[in-house]
């Protein structure tokens, strides 16, 4: 069954990961799905916004474990790192869409999950969501270019903070540092980055054009995104292997 779905209403794609038994952790062939879900989106010149959300009660809890551990063993063939890297591709991809893309984070952002968040050019969140990177608990180094990504929407204290001492916030927290938009209750969420799709949906020629320049003006940061993502990933990939042989990245 697919796991990522594409729907279209009143000029406005919701893309939705829908694994809710794994609270969507991001496996290879679901990050796959994603990007196919782009490509599909960015061919209907009718979609003026995009909302990115989870089903379940988490938005994306980040990397499916299975897919960490194949990375981090010890003889693991170079091509687990490829795969990894593809997995990183499609949260780019999502960050390339045409349209401007509002992500509705209703429960947890975790690692990879709070990257994915991190590629929409904004973020709606819940009250009691749980916002954290979660690398440092099970042993790793960031990856997917995280550091970046923290850093061009709240800062480099904030980035420190997540990326390296693992701090957690809930959404208003996460409002307060400029991570996010609003903070809304967690009923509310869906709704809420729905309405905020639509004041531009309705001019997709517009909205694909303002979002453009947006982007340009306002990125890159300092050091690019795609050059994050190559720092990060051979450390990513040692602490993986660490982590498989001690134990900290269990079954």
């Amino acid at each position: 069954m697919a796991e990522i779905t594409v729907t279209v209403q009143d000029a406005v794609a919701v893309i939705t990961l829908d694994a809710p038994e794994r609270r969507n952790a991001l496996t290879l062939p679901m990050a796959r799905e994603l990007v196919a879900a782009c490509e599909q989106v960015d061919a209907d010149d009718g979609v003026g916004a995009v909302v990115l959300r989870g089903e379940g009660r988490s938005f994306c809890a980040g990397g499916a474990r299975d897919t960490l551990r194949a990375v981090g063993q010890p003889d693991a063939p170079p091509e687990t790192v490829e795969e990894l890297r593809a997995l990183y591709a499609s949260f780019v991809r999502v960050g390339a869409l045409r349209a401007p893309v509002v992500a509705a984070v209703a429960g947890a952002a975790v690692g990879a999950g709070l990257n994915l968040a991190l590629a929409a050019d904004l973020r709606i969140v819940a009250h009691d969501a749980r916002i954290f990177a979660g690398f440092h608990r099970i042993g790793l180094h960031p990856g997917g270019g995280h550091f970046t990504l923290l850093e061009r929407v709240a800062g480099r204290e904030a980035a420190i903070a997540l990326g390296v001492f693992d701090e957690e916030l809930d959404g208003d927290r996460a409002v307060q540092l400029g991570l996010a938009w609003a903070a809304v209750p967690r009923e509310e969420v869906d709704e809420r980055a729905m309405r905020i799709a639509r004041q531009v949906a309705d001019d997709p020629v517009l909205a694909r054009s303002a979002i453009g320049t947006a982007r340009r003006e306002l990125g890159p940061p300092r050091l690019g995104w795609p050059a994050g993502l190559d720092l990060e990933t051979p450390a990513q990939v040692a602490s993986l292997k660490r982590a498989v042989v001690s134990g900290k990245l269990p079954d």
